[in-house]
């Protein structure tokens, strides 16, 4: 539906991962399938994660590699958020900051539209297929 889950963690380890996983988990209604699209950090595929996500079987975890277009709605979100709030923003501290970022989300979210694809689905899936499977 459009609406972003976000969180500013003063670290990005496998427990703060987890931590957002759990309020993903908390905010999507049961009974639905999450797909999380990641890139190949390692902190994704921490054992704890692992093991984190063998016991939440809705999730599903997607691995992509560098520069995939599956990132490209989080990183056109990124640089709206920059451009609309952060970069002319003046803040005395990084709770500052990060009471602005959580703002922009609450904004952005009483008006949010998902995301639309500019390529039908099979024509990225069938991209997708042809991509060497990711090192573990």
């Amino acid at each position: 539906d459009g609406t972003v889950v976000g969180r500013c963690m003063p670290r990005h380890t496998h427990k703060e991962f987890v931590r957002f996983l759990n309020a993903i988990e908390r905010a999507v209604p049961a009974g639905k399938v999450i797909h999380a699209i990641l890139d190949n950090y390692a902190t994704h595929k921490h054992p704890k994660v692992q093991h984190w996500l063998a016991d939440h079987p809705r999730w599903v975890f997607h691995f992509t590699p560098t520069s995939a277009s599956w990132i490209n709605a989080v990183e056109g979100f990124f640089s709206t958020i920059t451009r609309r709030r952060i970069r002319r923003g003046v803040f005395s501290s990084v709770p500052h900051l990060q009471d602005a970022i959580t703002r922009y989300i609450r904004d952005h979210n009483r008006a949010a539209r998902p995301f639309v694809w500019t390529k039908p689905a099979d024509t990225i899936l069938s991209k997708l297929a042809r991509l060497p499977a990711p090192s573990e």
